[in-house]
């Protein structure tokens, strides 16, 4: 199947995303994508709280869920969102960091909290507390889909490999990272991280992600790392997407999961041990 990752440079402005993630939705369905993938917060980068509680929705009435699922009907494709930032009834009043799983008919037939909070002090100057506006989500997801069983996770859920490991004994054949990933941490981990969640459970590894300094109107600018990632089961990247925003189209063969597996077949490997 032929699919295609949107890299995105989201704003603050969630209509102003959308009518960008429309556009290039349409430009990958022309260069033959029939399934499309975009990164973690599609519809709002923001680094101010009260920006998110004035132009953020409920699930509910979201712009951008309802626009991605008539297009996907239009289109007869699927989508990945890689999430999207929604308000909750949380008494705290934290968001949802949510991701969903589109079908052909428009349907939902997905959806993921981020479970793991990334809540990290990278140096000096960049600290991330994002359980300060996020909820953690409870449960892991895997959903049928046009590419199989897709085991549905965001960003930093990539460093826990216990969840990888868990979708994929659980049948996951593809597992989704879509990232707005610190550039530091970027330069120094991503590449190592999402090839080793590929290799450690023969599954392809799809990361959508957001690039660049994002225009915000907040006191404080965000830059994400950017290179959208895809890695098959046998570990090889098969597309890197550099820091350009754009659509980047690429070629997914199934047959190479049960492939990767036949030659490592880790997951029959594992064995049951006691904790030290």
């Amino acid at each position: 199947m032929r699919a295609a990752i949107l890299q995105l440079n989201a704003s603050d402005d969630p209509s102003e995303n959308l009518l960008h993630t429309l556009v290039m939705v349409r430009q990958a369905v022309t260069d033959g994508a029939e399934f499309v993938f975009t990164p973690e917060v599609t519809n709002c980068l923001s680094t101010s709280r009260s920006r998110q509680n004035d132009v953020l929705h409920h699930q509910v009435d979201d712009p951008t869920l309802a626009e991605l699922c008539n297009l996907a009907r239009e289109l007869y494709i699927s989508i990945s969102i890689g999430s999207l930032a929604l308000k909750t009834d949380d008494a705290d009043g934290r968001f949802a960091n949510r991701s969903f799983l589109i079908n052909p008919m428009g349907e939902i037939t997905g959806q993921y909290d981020k479970i793991h909070m990334f809540d990290v002090q990278i140096s000096e100057t960049e600290t991330y507390r994002e359980s300060a506006g996020y909820r953690p989500g409870e449960k892991a997801v895997i959903a049928d889909t046009a590419l199989g069983k897709i085991g549905m996770a965001v960003c930093y859920d990539m460093r826990f490999p216990l969840l990888a490991n868990a979708l994929a004994i659980a049948g996951a054949e593809t597992l989704l990272y879509p990232a707005a990933f610190s550039p530091i941490t970027g330069a120094a981990h991503w590449h190592s991280l999402l090839r080793a969640r590929a290799i450690e459970t023969g599954c392809y590894v799809i990361a959508a992600a957001q690039t660049g300094t994002h225009p915000t109107s907040g006191p404080k600018a965000r830059t994400t790392y950017g290179h959208s990632l895809v890695v098959d089961p046998w570990g090889q990247v098969i597309l890197d997407a550099g820091t350009d925003a754009g659509v980047y189209v690429f070629d997914v063969e199934m047959k190479n999961v049960a492939k990767a597996r036949q030659k490592v077949p880790a997951l029959l490997n594992a064995r049951p041990f006691k904790a030290p």
